[in-house]
């Protein structure tokens, strides 16, 4: 059974879904930052704590997850925690609508992601959040993720 779902598309480029969303996760399922247990059993739920905007485009073919909680790295403002897009458009253009709905919901807060770049096929990893805006401005020390930011 496939667990994707579009939506009726009344022209918005994002819908707001529940945590635990079966076609977001399914969605969810085939990102490169998607933690499995070991034994195999699945949570209802895959944002984790915070404050959460789960967003799917209404063909169901692309999936962003903002979350706003205490990190470990100390970053401050509203997490990228998911985006994964698998043909919904341009994904700059995806990422700046997505910005737009974060800074209704917190205003004037920075935006941040990480980025594996051991994980991504681009040769300049990133590259979509840098054509929306972002730009890079460390590194994680434990993992070597690239952390990027958007301020508004």
């Amino acid at each position: 059974m496939n667990a994707r779902q579009p939506f009726l598309d009344l022209g918005a480029t994002w819908v707001p879904v529940r945590d635990g969303n079966a076609t977001g996760r399914a969605i969810f399922d085939s990102h490169y930052s998607r933690a499995r247990y070991a034994d195999g059993r699945s949570q209802a739920r895959y944002v984790g704590p915070g404050e959460r905007i789960v967003l799917l485009t209404p063909c169901a073919r692309a999936l962003l997850i903002w979350r706003k909680f205490i990190s470990k790295d100390r970053q401050d403002g509203i997490n990228c925690a998911v985006f994964r897009n698998e043909g919904a458009g341009r994904s700059s253009d995806l990422l700046r609508e997505a910005m737009a709905i974060a800074w209704e919901r917190w205003p004037a807060q920075r935006l941040y992601t990480y980025v594996n770049p051991r994980k991504v096929r681009s040769a300049n990893p990133g590259y979509c959040f840098k054509c929306a805006g972002w730009r890079l401005c460390g590194i994680t020390k434990t993992r070597r993720l690239l952390v990027l930011e958007c301020v508004p």
